[in-house]
């Protein structure tokens, strides 16, 4: 999905140490900090908050900073990329303002379900929006993409509803964990098989 900030990454030269840095960089961080104030309360303006919105609170401009420095470098931003950004500025400060965890742990699900209604849209019009985000990465027949297409948004509907699942029944460790590592392996590793049998079609 980020394929073309990839080829404009090399194209302006930036080395994979730091587009991996500004990748990667803040979400290794946001866990290591995670660890630390878990479970604390922290008083602060005259208010008490739990360490996790806190986190937040400055784990999202860092995010936007990191994006920011990325589109600088590269001249490139996709369509997706900034929609997951707005979608975590709302939820970050959502968060911070109701001192409310839930706001951020909603983040994931409302990204998917936005992303998959967006792709079921194109194909209901007889079009493979993910085209315009993928084409770079592999070259697929009309009716591979349109496979794809159907299974990238079908696996953003369940992964939607497996945030929920998960966040609304089990502990913030457990959710941080599936946020940050389940989920992203889960879904590209399924993402890579069905490009696999998109590419027979």
């Amino acid at each position: 999905m980020t394929e073309p900030v990839e080829a404009a990454a090399r194209a302006a030269g930036i080395g994979p140490r730091l587009k991996g840095a500004l990748e990667y960089g803040p979400i290794l961080a946001f866990v290591a900090v995670y660890l630390v104030v878990r479970g604390e309360q922290y008083t602060f303006a005259g208010r008490e908050w739990d360490g996790f919105v806190l986190l937040v609170g400055g784990f999202v401009p860092v995010v936007l900073a990191s994006g920011l420095v990325m589109w600088r470098l590269t001249g490139r931003i996709t369509p997706v990329q900034v929609l997951t950004l707005i979608i975590m500025a709302l939820s970050g400060g959502l968060t911070v303002a109701f001192n409310d965890e839930r706001y951020f742990k909603m983040r994931t699900t409302v990204v998917c379900i936005t992303l998959s209604g967006i792709l079921w849209v194109g194909l209901w019009r007889g079009r493979s929006w993910l085209t315009g985000v993928m084409g770079g990465m592999v070259t697929l027949s009309p009716a591979g993409w349109a496979h794809l297409t159907r299974r990238f948004a079908a696996v953003l509907l369940v992964l939607a509803a497996a945030n929920e699942a998960v966040w609304r029944n089990f502990s913030t460790d457990a959710w941080v964990a599936y946020d940050t590592f389940v989920m992203p392996a889960a879904f590209f590793g399924y993402l890579g098989w069905q490009i696999r049998r998109a590419k027979a079609l």
